[in-house]
Formats: C-alpha cells, structure tokens, sequence
C-alpha cells in the first residue's frame, strides 16, 4: 500500500505523538486491534460493555484523539468506539479504496463484528465531515444496522467547495503565515485566530498535533460523493446534524436544507457564525442521543 505520509520521519512523528495523547485518554479503555477486510482497524473502546454501542468516526487527517474532549460524559451511558478510520493519520492500515462503492461499508462491518457488537444489535454513530460521510454511507446501506445518527459538518449532503482548494495550494506556499491563514479559514475563531503560543497548555498541545499531521499528511485529493434524495430518504432513524454557517468546505445551507427535505426525523442546528470546526458540541450531542437511546430498542428488528 502506499503510504499516506510524505516521507518515513514524518509519519514517525505523527505515530510517537498520537501515541502520547493516547496514554492520556481520560477514561479507563482498551486498544483494539481489528483485522478487517481493508487491514488491520485501530479502535479505542471504552465505557461499560453492557452500555448502548456508540461509534465515533473522526474527519480527515485526523484519528481518535479528536474525542477526547467528549468521551467522558459520553462514555457515562454508552460503549464508545472511536474508530481510526482507515487511510487517514491514525494507527489503522492505509488503505483507501474508491469511494461510493461498498467497500467501506463492508468495512465497518468487521470492526463492528471485531469489536463485538452482535449482528443484531444496533449502533449510534457520531461522524465529523469525512467521518459523517462514512457515516451517511453506511447508515444508507444498512438502515436496520443504526439506531441514530449524529453529523457534525458532514460531507455528501451539501456541495463540497472548489475554491477552498485553491487557496490552500497558494498559502502552503507561504510558509507559516500563509499556514495561520489556512488554519483560520477552515477552523474558524477562536482557533484559527492565534497562534499555538497563546492558547491554553491542551489547547495547544492538541493544535501543535494538528499542525504535525498537516505537515506531514497526504490529504484524500478527491470529492467526496454527495448521497442523492432517494439515498438520504433510507434514513429512517433519528437524525441530528449541527453546521457551521461560514464553513469553507461545504456547503452548509443546501446540506440543512436537503436533510430537511429528505429526512423525516432530521434535527438541524445551524450555526451561522462557526466554521468547519465546530467545538464545544460534547452536551448537544449527548442530549440528542440520550433522547433517542431511551426512546429505541438497541436490537434490530430486521428479522
């Protein structure tokens, strides 16, 4: 397979760091390791076994460090899987089969059965842009497998942006002003604002991380397929989605719109003033899903 990385030292770099962040997840966990269909599948799981099976697909270039602002309440009612989705800056193999086919689909399939999810029980899943497009993905393919769905920015509902990529080839060209930049457009305030300096010690350990990962990662250079209506009309389960009205990478409006139109249980926050990035969502989420755990079996009736 060929490597995600720019080069040998850097991926180093990225793999010692996350490793580090690691040692400091903030609840009891296990790291599971998953042969899959795709390779092997890094999973950190954690929270009671008995517990409702929750699955947290991260963005792209990123890996399971991204929750660990939020799996400590999470984890308080649910079994909470954060998932290296394959292909990106985690610990699971780089494999990256084409999109819009169902490979990941088939893929998610055995890290639920690695993780031992039993094939009649349904999971909730929590996605983040490339994460709620895999999300989407495999909600669409196997409604009765998904007890609920909960999108933060996802891609494939609302057109991906073109121009974005444009800007982003010229000010990687201009060092770490035009990087402040960049950062600034796709995090938005308050992140992209400062530098790493004069932000709090977590803050910023976690920006550095950021900034290491876009130093030494090769990107998906792709679009990401967009879910056509009658897709988006299988998904017959609750459904939150929270979008940022200044987003720089999709199209927000027509994504609020299309799941209103498409989406008989669709619950939209719009935030007209955040960007891509959208922190400080831990409680609207965790709310959305208690409501829901409560309300629905965990079992599928499939059969």
């Amino acid at each position: 397979m060929t490597s995600v990385y720019k080069s040998a030292e850097g991926e180093r770099l990225v793999r010692e760091r996350y490793a580090a962040f690691l040692k400091r997840w903030p609840v009891p966990c296990e790291h599971l390791r998953i042969p899959t269909c795709e390779g092997e599948t890094f999973v950190v799981a954690c929270g009671d076994r008995s517990a409702p099976p929750l699955v947290l697909l991260h963005g792209s270039g990123g890996n399971a460090a991204m929750w660990m602002g939020d799996v400590a309440a999470w984890a308080t009612q649910f079994r909470v899987y954060a998932v290296d989705t394959i292909g990106e800056a985690g610990f699971s193999a780089p494999s990256r089969p084409p999109l819009g086919g169902d490979a990941y689909a088939l893929w998610l399939d055995d890290v639920l059965q690695g993780s031992s999810v039993g094939p009649e029980e349904r999971v909730f899943i929590v996605g983040v842009s490339l994460g709620g497009w895999l999300a989407l993905d495999y909600a669409t393919s196997r409604p009765e497998r998904v007890a609920g769905l909960s999108l933060l920015c996802p891609a494939g509902v609302g057109r991906q942006k073109i121009g974005i990529l444009f800007q982003t080839m010229l000010l990687r060209l201009l060092g770490d002003w035009g990087s402040r930049k960049l950062r600034k457009k796709i995090l938005g305030r308050p992140l992209g604002d400062v530098s790493p300096q004069d932000l709090p010690p977590a803050v910023r350990a976690f920006l550095e991380f950021v900034i290491l990962i876009q130093n030494n990662f090769r990107p998906r250079a792709i679009r990401l397929p967009i879910f056509p209506d009658q897709a988006l009309q299988r998904l017959t389960m609750p459904v939150q989605a929270i979008v940022g009205g200044r987003d720089v990478l999709l199209d927000s409006d027509e994504t609020r719109r299309r799941l209103q139109r498409n989406v008989a249980h669709a619950e939209v926050l719009y935030l007209p003033e955040s960007g891509h990035l959208l922190p400080r969502q831990t409680a609207s989420v965790f709310d959305f899903l208690g409501r829901i755990s409560r309300s629905k079996p965990i079992l599928s009736n499939s059969n």
